[in-house]
């Protein structure tokens, strides 16, 4: 029995809330290894997902709807994406390990807020314009396949920013860990 086709709008919420299981899971994982499987498969899915919107997706609305949530998705993508790199080379043993997954469910909560509001929100109004949700959906999922594929053969890749651009970072001290 064929699938129904998935509208790129339902296919995104489904992959929302797939990653907000995954946070809870990890919340209340005990045990590094445990974490670490956890914090790779968020990883995973935010890989996938961020590169199916910057692909397809956000394309897919350019002048359908708002420039600067547009905008703003770009960046919140970005600053996801260095803090996801910072996690995948990490562990659960390091200090600020936990945090930086925390920080990156809270960055994630507020990107999904403003694509699912109800009125005002990204895909209310992709919805509104007539974007053709099923013809992306069905690109999305081709994508999907493929970048699930590569992920599966060849590991996570590097995060690639496209809005964080000519920026130098330094590494500074670390920061000492408590005193026991």
């Amino acid at each position: 029995m064929a699938k129904e086709p998935m509208d790129a709008v339902a296919m995104l919420k489904a992959d929302h809330r797939k990653v907000e299981d995954l946070f809870a899971k990890f919340e209340s994982a005990k045990g590094a290894d445990r974490k670490k499987k956890l914090a790779t498969e968020i990883c995973t899915e935010l890989t996938v997902h961020t590169s199916i919107e910057e692909e397809i997706f956000y394309p897919g609305c350019n002048g359908e709807i708002e420039e600067d949530l547009l905008n703003e998705a770009y960046v919140e993508h970005d600053g996801a994406k260095v803090i996801m790199a910072e996690i995948e080379a990490g562990n659960p043993e390091d200090q600020f390990y936990d945090a930086k997954v925390k920080v990156l469910s809270e960055m994630i909560k507020h990107h999904v807020k403003e694509e699912e509001q109800r009125a005002e929100g990204m895909f209310a109004q992709a919805k509104k314009a007539g974007v053709d949700t099923e013809a992306l959906g069905a690109q999305m999922a081709m994508r999907k396949k493929e970048l699930l594929a590569s992920i599966k053969a060849s590991g996570l890749p590097s995060p690639e920013t496209r809005s964080f651009t000519g920026h130098k970072m330094t590494q500074g001290s670390p920061v000492e860990a408590p005193a026991a």
